[in-house]
């Protein structure tokens, strides 16, 4: 079975996959870099995974349904997650996802019609002290009230993130 990974990608798992005594063990580091190459775990990732471990596609699934940091689907340009843990909730976290919702026309958990932008809840973004907390793609946006939110959702749909 062959997998489109970049070089660095197969660099990787090629020195990542002997430091795990019990070969099973580096099945989540996998999924994270195949995840980071290929930008979501499809079926044949699954079975790649599995393949190059000695595992059954099964095993691979269980980790991928179990962790929702690990995706099955492809996100849209722009991955935005608001983080929900308690502090940004307090913050107003559910206020500002709502905003994003109508602002960028997408449901959470879902990805627009066209693509753009894929809208998440999270668990703990770590930046407590300045929530509500969102991230976009890998940079991360703090205090962000209803309003920031709408600034927010300007600038992606005019492309300046």
């Amino acid at each position: 079975m062959r997998m489109d990974l970049k070089s660095q990608t197969i660099d990787k798992i090629d020195k990542l996959v002997p430091r795990y005594p019990t070969i099973r063990s580096a099945a989540l580091p996998l999924c994270h870099l195949i995840q980071e190459d290929q930008g979501y775990l499809s079926k044949e990732a699954i079975e790649w995974i599995a393949n190059r471990l000695d595992l059954q596609p099964i095993n691979i699934q269980e980790i991928v349904t179990f962790y929702p940091m690990l995706r099955t689907e492809p996100t849209g340009k722009y991955h935005v997650r608001v983080c929900r843990t308690l502090p940004c909730a307090l913050a107003g976290a559910y206020s500002t996802c709502r905003r994003l919702e109508e602002e960028l026309d997408v449901s959470v958990g879902h990805t627009s019609e066209d693509g753009l932008v894929t809208l998440e809840f999270v668990e703990c973004h770590a930046d407590c002290g300045k929530a509500p907390v969102v991230m976009v793609g890998e940079d991360e946006y703090t205090d962000i009230s209803p309003d920031r939110a709408t600034e927010l959702a300007k600038k992606i749909k005019n492309g300046d993130l």
